[in-house]
């Protein structure tokens, strides 16, 4: 696949703060690239070198070919870019804000109107077009912000944290729309704290933490390396623990856990359900009986852990 986006060792400091810490990033055209890390992970601020908003202290960075730096508006004229917080005027309707973005572009006032039409119909906000943004909810201001910056039609989408403070119904509205643009071609570089969104969105995850890439891989594979599956089992006896722990020791590919408490064994595993059967049927021959039993795959939330030490909730 063809890199539409490119950075290498970028560098941004802030006085004695380092945002950045020689990032790299290589996202390729038509795809989604999740940008995941804390706050202060360094993502709005890689976001705002590569769409010209900022320069790097060091490193060099290319969207679409051309040098962020010594092309800057050859850059904006390819890209869209909708960042935390909704950059749209409350004092102007829906329509009004879409055609000020128009203008902003300087596209022509015919080609405003129809692509206004458009997008006010596929954000499902036409009825609220000529409504004032005062009277707009989160969910309908982020959809217009969304909107405005798809005004130019552009081939690549820079969406800062999106769905921030949204509601769940108004952040999967959001997600589907993201995932249409994507079937339509668009590239798209996310970077989010919800490991949900990345796990639904992004085909690539890039982990950063301190201004610097820790991880990266498509989810499967970020959750491959942080163990695997487990089989977790809960009996009816906890004093048959060590036993079924050691009837299950064949299937382990690492340290089996024991909870005398809850009367849990935690058997790390490969193989997915067919681990799960042999496993059922290593306790069943001994006749020992099973609570219940469960096949984990590890979440974002375990790798974010591994990775950075926290679990991102620690840092919203």
């Amino acid at each position: 696949m063809v890199a539409v986006i490119e950075a290498h060792g970028l560098v941004k400091k802030f006085g004695d703060v380092v945002a950045l810490d020689g990032l790299d990033l290589v996202v390729p055209e038509g795809t989604v690239v999740g940008l995941l890390g804390p706050n202060g992970a360094g993502k709005t601020t890689a976001v705002r070198i590569l769409t010209t908003l900022l320069k790097p202290d060091t490193g060099n960075a290319t969207v679409a070919g051309f040098d962020v730096v010594r092309q800057p508006n050859k850059v904006r004229g390819v890209i869209g870019l909708t960042g935390q917080y909704a950059a749209v005027d409350e004092y102007l309707t829906g329509r009004e804000n879409l055609r000020m973005f128009g203008d902003l572009y300087h596209l022509k006032a015919s080609y405003v109107r129809e692509r206004s039409l458009e997008l006010l119909e596929r954000f499902d906000l036409a009825d609220a077009a000529d409504r004032s943004l005062r009277t707009y909810s989160g969910g309908m201001r982020r959809r217009l912000d969304l909107a405005a910056s798809l005004i130019a039609k552009p081939s690549i989408l820079f969406l800062d944290e999106p769905t921030t403070g949204l509601d769940p119904r108004s952040r999967l509205g959001l997600w589907e729309v993201i995932t249409d643009l994507v079937a339509e071609g668009t590239t798209v570089l996310l970077t989010t704290q919800y490991l949900e969104e990345a796990d639904q969105l992004a085909e690539e995850i890039v982990v950063i933490d301190h201004g610097r890439v820790i991880a990266k891989g498509t989810s499967d594979t970020l959750k491959d390396d942080v163990g695997g599956d487990r089989i977790e089992v809960v009996l009816t006896d906890r004093g048959l623990l060590e036993r079924a722990a050691a009837l299950l020791a064949p299937v382990a590919t690492g340290e089996i856990v024991t909870d005398h408490e809850e009367a849990r064994v935690a058997v790390p595993v490969t193989g997915g359900s067919a681990s799960l059967i042999d496993a059922i049927r290593r306790l069943d021959s001994e006749g020992i009986d099973i609570a219940d039993v469960v096949l984990r795959r590890p979440t974002l939330d375990d790798v974010f852990l591994t990775l950075t030490g926290h679990v991102a909730e620690d840092e919203s």
